[in-house]
């Protein structure tokens, strides 16, 4: 089995009193792709920001490559340079360009040169079909588009893992579609992923594994065929038949 990327050990967060994430450990490998499913408010994007440190640990531990993040072994600005973000919402610069947008990061991040910034912008936008788009502003290009430079902007700083939060959830299910395109061929690129999101499309025929949590807890994980086909918890069970019924909140 190859070496982990990233080991997430008894991770908990807690807002006040209300623990969100309760002692949640799971490992990460290269070439992984991981769906991350489970109702609104089991703690599903708050782990994500967690795990790219937008959010601070209240307790536990994050390894990469077998380094702590949180015990200071490994540069924090190094590691979310490694491990990329996609939000919901996009979190493009409104008044930058398509391909400013693509830009920015490199250069304030990873100090690239002019050329090899603008190389590597170009081909991850190409990459996801937006190359004719460089010299559109957000406002101009539609939500899903949007949110596909959001992923070549993400790619663009060559990360080991991506993290995707809800990526279609804001998106009409065209445009839905047109992302969950990119995110599949970049699976079968071997991208690292770990996914959010509500797709059970994409997580029962995309997925390598599929994690399902409920209450801020990881309540069962394994691959689709176990988790989605054939679930062992009662929990996981009743979420899948509230999904599919079209009555889960």
């Amino acid at each position: 089995m190859s070496e982990a990327i990233l080991e997430i050990r008894h991770l908990s967060k807690t807002f006040g009193t209300h623990a969100v994430l309760k002692d949640v450990d799971f490992t990460v490998r290269p070439g992984d792709v991981t769906s991350i499913i489970g109702a609104s408010g089991s703690g599903k994007s708050t782990l994500l920001r967690c795990i790219n440190l937008l959010e601070t640990l209240t307790t536990g531990e994050i390894l990469f490559h077998g380094k702590s993040v949180t015990a200071g072994q490994i540069n924090q600005s190094a590691y979310r340079a490694r491990v990329g973000m996609v939000f919901q919402n996009f979190n493009l610069f409104n008044n930058l360009t398509v391909l400013d947008n693509c830009l920015i990061g490199q250069r304030k991040v990873m100090k690239a040169p002019k050329k090899e910034s603008r190389d590597r912008a170009l081909y991850y936008l190409n990459k996801v079909g937006m190359l004719p788009y460089i010299n559109a502003r957000p406002a101009q290009i539609s939500g899903g588009q949007k949110q596909r430079v959001a992923i070549a902007r993400a790619l663009a700083m060559e990360p080991e893992v991506l993290l995707f939060d809800e990526p279609t959830s804001a998106l009409a299910p065209e445009m839905g579609g047109e992302v969950l395109d990119v995110m599949q061929s970049l699976a079968a690129e071997r991208m690292t992923m770990l996914v959010v999101t509500h797709e059970m499309g994409f997580a029962r025929d995309v997925s390598s594994h599929v994690v399902y949590m409920a209450d801020g807890v990881i309540v069962e994980e394994g691959p689709p065929s176990q988790v989605l086909a054939n679930p062992r918890d009662a929990r996981t069970r009743e979420f899948l038949k509230r999904f599919l019924n079209g009555t889960n909140r």
